[in-house]
């Protein structure tokens, strides 16, 4: 982990070149030093886009299988151009977007019982949680918990996005956790937006 007298220095490395992956396919001008020789190391993040604090758009890797430069430059790109919840990103609206970049630890498969189970071993502002039922698959990351508050709460609204009901159990369900470092550079806030947001 590369840091300079106790600091984790990684955001201030990763946050630029984001946004200058998300530069180059807008074509604006932005630059990014992609120097740093951990950032060859195999890495997962994902990228997440707000304006005023409401999420326009999130795309990200769960698993480790490219390097952390690729992953954090591919993904930047996908959230502004490809999320499907929203139009691709304008250049007009590169500069009232604010980047966040969440590197992912390692997935550790959670073991349950039951519902009742999986719900006492969520960790609210720690876990980021995949669902997995069959072909239904879906996460949340762990800045979801800010609007999402309660164990039941989490739970129901990622069966929701997976495209199952928000009460669907199933024994066969998997759940899978994991923990992330975010950075996030600071909020453009602009007069008439509320702050609400999901990440991923």
């Amino acid at each position: 982990m590369p840091e300079v007298k106790g600091k984790d220095v990684r955001g201030e490395v990763l946050l630029p070149i984001a946004r200058a992956a998300i530069a180059r396919v807008l074509k604006v001008p932005h630059a990014a030093d992609e120097s740093a020789p951990w950032l060859a190391e195999y890495g997962a993040c994902f990228v997440t886009l707000t304006q005023s604090g409401e999420l326009r758009g999130c795309i990200g890797s769960l698993q480790a299988h490219r390097s952390l430069l690729d992953d954090v430059k591919s993904n930047a790109v996908s959230a502004a151009l490809r999320d499907p919840r929203f139009a691709p990103l304008s250049a007009e609206e590169f500069d009232i977007t604010t980047v966040e970049v969440s590197l992912l630890s390692a997935t550790q498969p959670m073991v349950v019982r039951d519902e009742a189970d999986a719900l006492a071993q969520l960790r609210p502002n720690v876990d980021g949680v995949i669902f997995e039922y069959g072909r239904y698959r879906s996460t949340f990351l762990p800045q979801v918990w800010e609007n999402l508050a309660r164990p039941r709460d989490f739970l129901a609204m990622l069966r929701r996005k997976a495209g199952l009901a928000d009460d669907f159990w199933a024994e066969d369900v998997k759940l899978s956790r994991y923990s992330v470092t975010k950075w996030s550079e600071p909020e453009k806030l602009f007069a008439g937006h509320t702050k609400e947001h999901q990440h991923g």
